[in-house]
């Protein structure tokens, strides 16, 4: 079975992590998979169906996912370019 570019972003750049009771916001999860599509040079969809993708994948609420990986980091320092 093929696996979507979505199902491969949640599976390289997310992590499940119920237990901390912190989920990702909705500007970082889409933040987070435009720096995965980057590194993967992947052309992004678009928020439209990002979020139309994930209605199927996560709960919209409380997710529980945490980032992790190369696009987790990319992500970190795009969005604080204060770090470097």
């Amino acid at each position: 079975m093929a696996h979507s570019q979505f199902d491969i972003f949640l599976k390289e750049a997310t992590y499940p992590d119920q237990a901390s009771g912190t989920s990702l916001d909705g500007d970082r999860l889409y933040g987070l998979y435009t720096s995965w599509c980057v590194i993967n040079q992947q052309p992004p969809g678009t928020e439209s169906s990002f979020w139309s993708a994930m209605k199927h994948r996560i709960s919209p609420r409380r997710n529980g996912l945490r980032m992790k990986g190369p696009a987790a980091a990319d992500y970190i320092l795009t969005s604080y370019p204060g770090l470097v």
